[in-house]
């Protein structure tokens, strides 16, 4: 873990939703999460728009942050932010005010990568409640709208992509299946909620054989589209009268694909401590799975509370802890950068 000393202010702007935290030593003072409900019509998060709210959000985010924590911006002793991976207009916007803080302050200023970050979520603690993080090493499925990745964790400086997604992720055929359903945005909450009330057999779709430990999605949505258009041909009603069991199917397909290829690199590995992260892990029947297969196959399983789940600033400043603590201390020339892996 880290120091118990160290207050650190952390700062996320990667999309859609303006984030700032403060940390000391691992545990949470503050997470502060302004969300922007301007894209819902749109479907989809619209870049130009997220960046303007940023710039509106991003002061009053940070005021709260630091007067939730009790502290002042003198008590700080770094400022760690997401530097990528993101939408470029929002990224800088909290890049060029975690500059400018830690110029005024004269602290030092720590680059956070954004899905590491997602990865380190499991050793915020929260004052006063039970936490125990994964030890090194472990497997971390990360899962959300652009990234499925699994990687090997052997230290917080140190993490190995094992296989990824070579087309589109998880959460993005979530959110385009539940789009040509008309289910609206985010669809990935939206098939969750109607996947409990439905039935995970009444469908069967594609589950791509991808060699390796590689995933793929776009056989799936094919597979998803597919089934739409040729039972609608039939029944122009067929979405609405069959919505909670597309989507219990789809759910179940997609964490099938997921489970299946992470298994396999448990097997390979000989590691059986197993986490989860990223936006699409608040998903209950993935949940669900991970407690099911850590009955069957002996895993240790590590699932974030929900609000770590998302994008947030908690998990910006807990990298920026472990980074901070090995003097890892970000430039003032950095630029942001919109794509990367671990």
């Amino acid at each position: 873990m880290t120091s118990s000393s160290s207050l650190i202010l952390g700062i996320e702007s990667s999309c859609d939703d303006t984030s700032a935290a403060v940390l000391r030593g691992g545990l949470l003072c503050s997470n502060v999460i302004a969300s922007q409900e301007v894209h819902s019509k749109y479907g989809g998060v619209v870049p130009e728009l997220a960046s303007r709210a940023h710039l509106q959000n991003i002061v009053p985010v940070v005021q709260q942050a630091v007067a939730r924590a009790g502290v002042t911006l003198a008590d700080l002793d770094a400022i760690a932010y997401t530097r990528g991976p993101g939408l470029l207009g929002s990224l800088i916007v909290g890049t060029n005010f975690a500059k400018g803080l830690s110029l005024a302050l004269q602290i030092p200023l720590v680059e956070v990568n954004h899905l590491q970050a997602h990865v380190l979520a499991h050793f915020i603690a929260k004052p006063e409640e039970p936490h125990t993080p994964p030890p090194f090493p472990y497997l971390c499925l990360l899962v959300s709208g652009g990234n499925s990745q699994i990687v090997q964790v052997n230290a917080p400086d140190d993490m190995r992509i094992l296989g990824q997604t070579i087309d589109d992720a998880a959460g993005e055929a979530f959110d385009k299946c539940a789009k040509v359903m008309g289910l609206g945005y985010p669809g990935g909450p939206i098939v969750n909620k109607l996947a409990n009330e439905g039935d995970a057999e009444r469908f069967h779709f594609s589950k791509p054989q991808v060699p390796g430990l590689d995933y793929s999605f776009s056989g799936l949505k094919t597979s998803f589209l597919y089934t739409l258009r040729d039972e609608l041909a039939k029944d122009p009603d067929f979405v609405a009268k069959n919505k909670a069991d597309l989507c219990a199917s789809l759910q179940k397909t997609v964490i099938d694909i997921l489970m299946s290829k992470l298994l396999r690199a448990s097997k390979e590995t000989g590691i059986k401590h197993i986490a989860v992260a990223g936006g699409v892990s608040a998903n209950t029947g993935l949940r669900d799975a991970y407690h099911a297969y850590a009955d069957r196959y002996g895993w240790q399983v590590y699932i974030p509370p929900f609000a770590f789940t998302t994008d947030n600033a908690a998990m910006v400043a807990m990298a920026g802890s472990f980074a901070y603590e090995r003097g890892a201390y970000g430039s003032i020339d950095a630029v942001p950068f919109a794509k990367t892996t671990i």
